[in-house]
């Protein structure tokens, strides 16, 4: 099948697998049409179909209440065509060379971190390559829809994808990554996508603020700025929220980071719910500790420290809109300085 995206900057066409929806057709045939969670939640990839037969993937996507469906737009990523079609999108959108790609996977190394979160790796049937803070969209056979997760490894061509999953109450992938077997399943990988990313090239100072998995993409930044070098150089800020002790994940990786680059990496995990126990202390002695909602420990460390900053962004929606007020307010940061993925 054809898909043409009619554009201000022109149409653009490409080719569509049977099953594929219009979002991953147009990325994977490098047509740059706008999205964020690629899963149904945020509606940035609304269109208009202009001609063709369209199925929709998902009625109830939380993202269709952004489309005014009286005049045929729906949601690019739950837009299955069933025969050649045409989309309107709005905006002067390009076509690249080189786009997101789907692909097989197997899982492994599946592990418990805490009650409520796991992590697991994706081995790809071929190498991936792919930017700090992006993500790929998973989808199990047998579970309607696909879900986004940040990748928590970098390198600049992998075999493997590591993720970190809180537990979603009633999500149907959760329920079986939590209460099925997950070792050893097949599954389809889109990606990578994503434009959370980090480049070193841009010189920036980093700060982060991640509540629960969120933390995710913002592993991969540490990852990658340590490894490179990076922090010698450049502050890393990091705020990690969770709601107790017990909750906590990640921190021997995160206590490392601060060992590689003492003078530059700070790691600040609060704690919501509770006051932190000197147990923590203990356990990882180059973490700091602090009681309260994420963001708002955060504003109070950072206060006048501002400096050549980019802001990084993800958790849930209420910790998110908080972080982003403070960034946009306090650290009078410019849009593209403050960067995040609409995943819920």
């Amino acid at each position: 099948m054809k898909i043409t995206f009619q554009t201000k900057a022109g149409n653009h066409i490409v080719d569509c697998a049977e099953g594929e929806n219009v979002l991953f057709a147009g990325l994977r045939g490098g047509v740059a049409v706008p999205y964020e969670c690629a899963t149904g939640t945020c509606g940035t990839c609304r269109c208009r179909v202009m001609d063709g037969p369209v199925e929709l993937q998902w009625n109830d996507a939380p993202g269709l209440t952004y489309v005014k469906r009286e005049k045929n737009e729906t949601l690019m990523c739950q837009a299955v065509p069933t025969g050649d079609c045409v989309v309107r999108v709005p905006g002067d959108i390009v076509k690249t060379e080189n786009g997101p790609a789907s692909q097989s996977g197997r899982m492994e190394n599946f592990e418990r971190l805490t009650h409520d979160v796991v992590r697991f790796s994706v081995v790809l049937e071929r190498p991936m390559s792919f930017m700090a803070g992006q993500f790929a969209v998973l989808t199990l056979p047998g579970i309607e829809g696909g879900r986004a997760y940040s990748m928590t490894n970098h390198a600049t061509s992998v075999d493997r994808l590591d993720f970190v999953v809180k537990r979603k109450t009633g999500g149907g992938f959760c329920n079986w990554l939590f209460d099925g077997s997950p070792e050893g399943a097949e599954l389809q990988v889109f990606g990578p996508l994503g434009r959370a990313t980090f480049d070193p090239a841009e010189g920036k100072n980093v700060l982060c603020i991640a509540g629960g998995s969120g933390i995710a993409g913002m592993m991969a930044i540490l990852e990658h700025g340590t490894a490179s070098g990076y922090f010698g150089t450049h502050r890393a800020d990091v705020f990690f929220g969770v709601r107790t002790g017990d909750d906590v994940f990640f921190g021997d990786a995160l206590n490392r980071y601060v060992e590689a680059s003492p003078k530059q990496v700070n790691v600040t995990i609060a704690l919501s719910d509770e006051a932190p126990g000197a147990e923590l202390a203990k356990r990882f002695p180059s973490v700091k500790f602090a009681q309260g909602f994420v963001h708002e420990v955060a504003a109070a460390q950072m206060k006048d420290r501002y400096d050549n900053i980019c802001g990084y962004v993800a958790g849930p929606p209420p910790m998110v809109d908080g972080a982003l007020r403070m960034l946009v307010l306090e650290a009078r940061l410019p849009g593209t300085d403050i960067r995040y993925d609409k995943f819920g």
